[in-house]
């Protein structure tokens, strides 16, 4: 039964989960950093550390807007998703240096396999903008 719901996804509907999934993501995985204090760049990094986390924080929530945006057929969807997931790119380029400064080699792995898959979604929705647009026209 899941199977089959997941074979009859539309390709719009997929990036958009990926995008409201990562974008949640970001904001449960900062906001547990925060308040369990966890942010040691506070006391020593401060100026760095407030823009890091105004882009992060601007990046998910573009990514919830954009997934949401995508599966209420909205004309702005595709564009800001593919905004969107150009700034989670750069963010999974850079994001990882400082896990692997601390040797967390688990974390870096994680980085690199979310940046494989939202370079292979940014890249089918370029390639499939046509049918992901038509998909908004042709839909109930």
């Amino acid at each position: 039964m899941i199977l089959k719901k997941v074979i009859n996804m539309t390709l719009r509907n997929i990036i958009a989960i990926y995008s409201l999934f990562i974008g949640s993501l970001m904001i449960v995985m900062w906001t547990f950093f925060l308040v369990a204090g966890m942010v040691p760049e506070f006391s020593t990094r401060l100026a760095e550390i407030i823009l890091h986390l105004i882009a992060e924080f601007s990046t998910a929530i573009l990514l919830i807007i954009a997934g949401i945006s995508l599966l209420y057929r909205k004309r702005s969807g595709y564009n800001l998703n593919l905004i969107g997931l150009g700034m989670l790119i750069y963010t999974l380029i850079l994001s990882p240096g400082y896990y692997i400064q601390l040797g967390e080699w688990p974390l870096v792995g994680f980085f690199a396999f979310l940046l494989v898959l939202s370079i292979i979604f940014l890249i089918v929705s370029l390639k499939k903008e046509y049918e992901i647009k038509l998909e908004r026209l042709s839909s109930p």
